[in-house]
């Protein structure tokens, strides 16, 4: 049962109790990310999520990552393009001491100049590691091809020029008006009473923060074409549909058909591209959902010379699909699947964790299993023929990483 609480200044709580294990997972949600960043300040949200771990009034850099290794727990972060998180992962019997360190990062970070300068270089490093690794950057140029100008265009990392630019006070600033309790949710799940809840209000109840400033515009979703020359082994190919936005009506027949699409081994694109034409040892596709768009994605990686042959298989794919629809097997499959790795992955309590502060944070609500179990089974073959052929129209934005940097003939 998940119990929700909003602190008097506005900071939720969502707390699920799990007797049944020893483990609690504490989670920081903050509704900032690079989609909430100006092309000045590209970057800023990723940097100051690295700069949470380098020091408080109290707590030396290392200091932050002896108290959670000296407990036998785990501390991280991550930030996407619509928010960033700061979690831990402890044993019960240590839940109140995580929390409280959690609180001390959160409120009492120094960024001092000196660790400021190394961080930017750790930083640095994570763009040129990012560099080497094309099958993951032709995702951002595809963001990039799709949002053009938009903030969800960009890139999470930022760039070296924009990070240079970074001072303590420039991210004081950015969290000041970003990370105000109206849009902070503090998710629990694990073996914890409810009264923790007091616990993370007495710490987390009373700040204050600046006023958010709105400034987000609709996307729009462009059909733009970019190509980058680097030098790999491979041709990195990335196609991008229209996709639905986080909360729509049809987002279960979608997630059913993008497993049946690209989601597994024994999906068409799999087979079809993997299995009977051996062009790529990597084809998969994957929904991204945004608060107002979203974004269908293609990816396939093979030798240069077989672009064309790869592009037009994904093609005859998608055809078919649109042409023939999906079969019983694959619906009755597709559903089964989802429900399994959907359980599934509710036995860890971090995952639980990420789920109920996502839901709070972006959706204000939360489904139990039940619920969502007979979404998944409420899906319908026509409903999921019908978001297939609505889909995969010759609307469409291409990325694409290759030794030549031209696209395929049937693109230009």
């Amino acid at each position: 049962m998940i119990k929700r609480y909003t602190c008097q200044n506005g900071v939720r709580v969502v707390l699920e109790n799990i007797p049944t294990v020893r483990s609690v997972a504490i989670g920081v949600w903050i509704g900032t990310g690079s989609r909430n960043e100006t092309p000045q300040n590209n970057g800023i949200s990723h940097f100051l999520e690295h700069m949470f771990f380098k020091g408080t009034k109290t707590r030396t850099a290392r200091e932050i990552a002896e108290s959670f290794d000296s407990i036998g727990g785990q501390v991280n972060a991550f930030t996407s393009k619509e928010y960033t998180c700061y979690y831990a992962k402890v044993l019960d019997t240590h839940s109140k001491y995580a929390l409280e360190v959690l609180a001390d990062m959160f409120f009492n970070s120094t960024f001092d100049e000196e660790e400021l300068k190394k961080e930017k270089n750790v930083v640095y490093e994570e763009i040129k590691m990012y560099e080497d690794t094309p099958d993951d950057i032709v995702h951002d140029v595809l963001s990039k091809a799709v949002y053009s100008q938009h903030s969800l265009g960009y890139p999470i990392l930022g760039t070296e020029e924009t990070l240079s630019t970074f001072t303590s006070e420039t991210l004081k600033h950015y969290m000041h008006h970003t990370y105000t309790p109206e849009n902070v949710v503090i998710s629990i799940a694990g073996n914890i009473e409810e009264s923790f809840i007091k616990d993370v209000e007495m710490l987390f109840g009373s700040y204050e923060g600046g006023k958010q400033e709105q400034t987000e515009q609709l996307p729009e979703f462009h059909t733009n074409k970019l190509a980058r020359k680097k030098e790999t082994e491979q041709a990195h190919l990335c196609i991008g549909y229209e996709g639905l936005k986080v909360g729509h009506e049809d987002v279960y027949s979608l997630i059913v058909l993008n497993n049946i699409l690209g989601g597994s081994m024994s999906s068409r694109l799999f087979q079809d591209v993997r299995e009977q034409k051996g062009l790529a040892y990597s084809v998969y596709s994957y929904h991204s959902a945004f608060q107002d768009s979203g974004i269908v994605t293609i990816y396939g990686g093979t030798g240069a010379k077989q672009l064309n042959v790869l592009f037009e298989t994904i093609q005859e794919t998608l055809t078919k699909l649109k042409q023939e629809g999906i079969t019983d097997k694959e619906l009755s499959n597709s559903k089964e699947q989802l429900k399994g790795s959907l359980m599934l992955s509710l036995e860890s309590t971090n995952s639980r964790m990420s789920r109920n502060g996502k839901n709070e944070l972006i959706l204000g609500r939360h489904r139990s299993l039940d619920e969502i179990v007979n979404q998944i089974d409420q899906v319908t073959k026509s409903g999921v023929d019908q978001l297939a052929n609505n889909i995969f129209k010759d609307q469409y934005a291409v990325a694409l990483i290759s030794p030549d940097g031209t696209l395929p003939n049937q693109l230009k």
